[in-house]
């Protein structure tokens, strides 16, 4: 099953030429997810083709505008196609609020339901679930409340060996296998285990979303092994001063946390409109941290099963 991002929009909060506002969209199976919308948001996703409509859930980070303001814009365009599906909306308190003065200025109804849950930017806890995954609330340290999100994919079935399947099973037994139950008779017995005729199923992907905060050294027990991370690098190192007086974290950084959270990836984004080239960024990274690749706009990151 797919599990892929896609970098919609890499940069802070000056827009820059091919850098754009903050956006993500997270594909697991048949399902979109997108965090952040900055300005321009929906012209990305029209540029690296994907549909409006398969986004069901959408989660913004915090209200500096960079990671929130084409979200009204994306939501009106979902309106004026026609969509009759609901929207999920996580985002910090008062999200609402704006989205509600936008809509009732501009004299909008929308077509479809827009489920708005407030997340508590201040805890680490159970946001969203579906069939094929959790995700979690991240603290961020910010100016303003700020949190990010643990992307964990379900535990999965176990996988049927054929080779060890007794003879004469039903169609109906071995879908009792499939969907992970033991096959039984009449009265209650067991006939084939489960664990007998499978073997261990595909581990579970995961993804940190970690938007803007200050190093956070905690923030690595939260997110321990995450499959990839991403993490602001809004600065490089020599501009710690400034990183810390702006609540942002720099691109080595970033590289410590993903080692402390012994992360199997790392994407840095959030660059600078001070930075026209951004190798220098990766490579201070990957000076704490090796696997560290850069968010760069239509860049698709997949995790294999």
């Amino acid at each position: 099953m797919e599990f892929e991002l896609k970098i919609l929009g890499s940069a802070s909060a000056t827009p820059f030429l091919n850098r754009h506002h903050t956006a993500q969209v997270l594909t697991v199976g048949p399902h979109s997810y997108l965090l952040d919308c900055g300005e321009g948001t929906q012209s990305r996703l029209m540029e690296y083709k994907v549909r409006h409509q398969r986004l069901n859930t959408i989660f913004i980070s915090h209200l500096h505008g960079d990671h929130f303001f084409g979200l009204f814009g994306l939501l009106s365009t979902m309106h004026l196609q026609g969509r009759t599906e609901p929207v999920c909306l996580f985002g910090p308190a008062g999200l609402d609020e704006v989205l509600t003065t936008q809509f009732r200025c501009s004299h909008t109804q929308l077509s479809y339901p827009l489920e708005f849950t407030a997340v508590d930017t201040e805890q680490h806890a159970l946001v969203f679930e579906d069939r094929y995954l959790t995700v979690h609330s991240l603290p961020m340290q910010h100016r303003i409340p700020c949190c990010g999100y643990l992307f964990r994919e379900k535990p999965k079935r176990r996988h049927l060996d054929k080779t060890r399947l007794p003879a004469g099973l039903t169609p109906a037994q071995l879908h009792q296998l499939v969907q992970g139950d033991d096959v039984v008779d009449e009265q209650g017995t067991v006939l084939v285990r489960n664990l007998d005729v499978t073997t261990a199923p595909s581990p579970s992907r995961s993804y940190a979303f970690c938007s803007d905060t200050l190093y956070t050294e905690s923030l690595a027990e939260l997110v321990q092994e995450v499959d990839l991370l991403y993490h602001e690098a809004t600065f490089m190192d020599d501009m710690r001063e400034r990183a810390q007086t702006t609540h942002h974290s720099t691109a080595r950084q970033a590289g410590l946390l993903a080692r402390k959270a012994r992360a199997k990836r790392l994407l840095i984004g959030h660059f600078s409109s001070r930075y026209r080239d951004l190798e220098p960024l990766l490579h201070e990274a990957q000076a704490v941290f090796g696997p560290v690749e850069l968010a760069i706009e239509g860049k698709v990151v997949s995790i294999a099963e």
